[in-house]
């Protein structure tokens, strides 16, 4: 299950759990739209790997049952930071900001 980390890794924004400005790579880093178009350029910080629209998790369970919804498996509240610096994230950025995620 997703963690759906509060912010985003790279600037520190809010990201709550039904932020459609969240994206995430297959770790789960967790970074602002703004950051993936500006700094990161479509590459994940710590992977290499793309970034996609993070889900948005039900508010509420809509089957009985089962223990979904924010209610019943919430967003994680711990705060995560990058450490790499803005210098090897231009630099992973600029290596592989061409290539094809399958291709990374």
């Amino acid at each position: 299950m997703l963690d759906l980390r509060p912010n985003c890794e790279w600037c520190d924004r809010d990201l709550p759990p039904d932020s459609p400005h969240a994206m995430i790579c297959t770790y789960e880093c967790t970074y602002c739209a703004d950051c993936v178009r500006d700094v990161l350029h479509g590459v994940c910080a710590t992977c290499g790997g793309n970034l996609v629209p993070r889900p948005i998790r039900p508010r509420v369970r809509h089957r009985d049952g089962v223990g979904t919804g924010l209610a019943n498996t919430p967003a994680s509240t711990e705060r995560v930071r990058s450490r790499w610096t803005a210098e090897e994230v231009a630099a992973l950025a600029a290596k592989l900001r061409d290539v094809p995620p399958g291709e990374r």
